[in-house]
């Protein structure tokens, strides 16, 4: 049913994610799938923001995502799922449906928490990714 799931982790706050990851390994498991799985290290929002950190923040802030998303699956996904990493910057929301699109998938599983009142208003980024996803979404709540 599914070929390549993409599953969208914040490597800054893993431990949120840790349903949704013992999720798609199931996933995979079951369907035979390729996992892409994604990090995104999110920019500054606004340019005189970024004024504020060093010239090289951004590609540390990047190499250091690569090497913990590296270190983590190495520990939680099993070595006979075929799996990549992908690493980026930006609007998190938008680079999600980016690699959804990049990597062809047909399924994209995230995370997330119950919503505060602020998300509502705004719209957290799992509620922007199902909005506008050209496949299927599975949203996995966390157990708090």
């Amino acid at each position: 049913m599914y070929t390549n799931i993409l599953l969208a982790v914040d490597i800054a706050n893993i431990e949120q994610d840790k349903k949704a990851v013992e999720t798609v390994v199931e996933y995979a498991r079951a369907f035979g799938a390729q996992l892409h799985i994604l990090t995104v290290v999110p920019d500054f929002g606004m340019s005189i923001v970024g004024g504020f950190f060093p010239a090289d923040h951004e590609k540390k802030a990047v190499a250091k995502a690569d090497a913990d998303l590296h270190a983590f699956t190495a520990k939680a996904i099993p070595a006979e799922i075929r799996h990549r990493h992908i690493v980026d910057h930006g609007v998190i929301y938008r680079i999600i449906l980016h690699y959804a699109r990049e990597t062809k998938c047909d399924l994209i599983v995230m995370s997330s928490g119950r919503p505060d009142l602020e998300d509502y208003l705004l719209g957290p980024n799992a509620a922007r990714v199902v909005r506008h996803a050209r496949c299927s979404v599975l949203v996995v709540r966390n157990d708090d």
